[in-house]
């Protein structure tokens, strides 16, 4: 179920903005970020947990084009950000709210909006329960739930998307590498089929089955470990939250309709905009519709 939830990206033509990188010392982690463009200030958490932020380098440039600074960071263990020790007591939501935390203060950002996609919705949503004062608005983005209830469907909604031929291809790479097949072959053909999974536009697989098998799957075990581990169910606890929240989900994502619903009713000041025929990636499967909703909500 763990590995369903990884965040798949990809790579886009570059846009014209101005671009920096840097990295700070975060606790036991170094911690690299980039800057892209200028304005008032939105941190973009990509999915995983266990991937870079690399490929979020396209929806960064897309924002920025639009004149605000947004900011990617690779999480810790994660790209560029280097963790000597990974192990359950390094690699938990706690310290990853903690570089969050760190980030903000070192770039000396009073408020800033937060865009979370897939998993980075989860640290949206826990990170927001640590800091509620530094957030401007809240942007989730086809976001894991506010409890662990949304993991319950992923797995059946994953195979309804998928053809039997394709299912049946994943099931059998999957359970070659279950019997100990590390090749890069057999992570590759997985790769292949399970990207079918996350787009309605199938033509567009190939782009997220290049990046799948690049995700840490120690470091994403370990997280989800740790959301086990705390209990974590945010469900009530942004009764008082009172800044804008838009909840951007695809009718045919993997994460179900009901996981957004969930979302809505936690946040009393939220927005849902269901995507049709849209998967996982809205600004695949439904650029216009995606990059206007978010436009519309930072501009009021």
């Amino acid at each position: 179920m763990m590995k369903q939830l990884l965040l798949y990206v990809f790579f886009f033509p570059s846009l014209i903005f101005s671009q920096t990188s840097d990295s700070i010392q975060s606790n036991d982690s170094n911690l690299y970020y980039q800057i892209f463009g200028s304005g008032k200030p939105i941190l973009i958490i990509n999915g995983g947990p266990g991937m870079n932020s690399e490929g979020f380098g396209y929806l960064a440039k897309e924002l920025a084009n639009r004149n605000y600074q947004c900011i990617l960071y690779d999480q810790r263990g994660t790209g560029k950000s280097i963790l000597k020790e990974v192990n359950a007591k390094t690699v938990t939501m706690d310290a990853m709210v903690k570089d969050i935390e760190n980030l903000r203060q070192h770039l000396k950002i009073e408020k800033w909006t937060i865009l979370g996609h897939s998993f980075g919705g989860i640290l949206a949503t826990y990170y927001s329960t640590k800091h509620p004062e530094t957030i401007d608005k809240l942007i989730f983005s086809s976001s894991g739930g506010v409890s662990m209830n949304f993991t319950t469907s992923i797995q059946e909604r994953l195979e309804n998307n998928l053809t039997k031929n394709q299912l049946d291809s994943l099931t059998y790479y999957r359970r070659k590498i279950a019997n100990g097949d590390t090749s890069l072959e057999t992570a590759t053909q997985r790769a292949k089929y399970l990207a079918f999974a996350y787009v309605y536009d199938k033509s567009k697989a190939p782009i997220i089955a290049e990046r799948l098998t690049q995700v840490k799957m120690e470091i994403n075990a370990l997280v989800f470990n740790d959301l086990v581990a705390i209990k974590y169910d945010c469900t009530n606890s942004f009764t008082n939250f009172k800044q804008p929240v838009l909840i951007l989900q695809g009718k045919n994502d993997i994460i179900s309709v009901e996981t957004a619903l969930e979302i809505e009713t936690a946040f009393p000041n939220s927005k849902l905009v269901l995507m049709e025929n849209c998967g996982h990636y809205g600004w695949l499967d439904a650029y216009e519709r995606y990059f206007n909703s978010i436009v519309n909500f930072l501009n009021t």
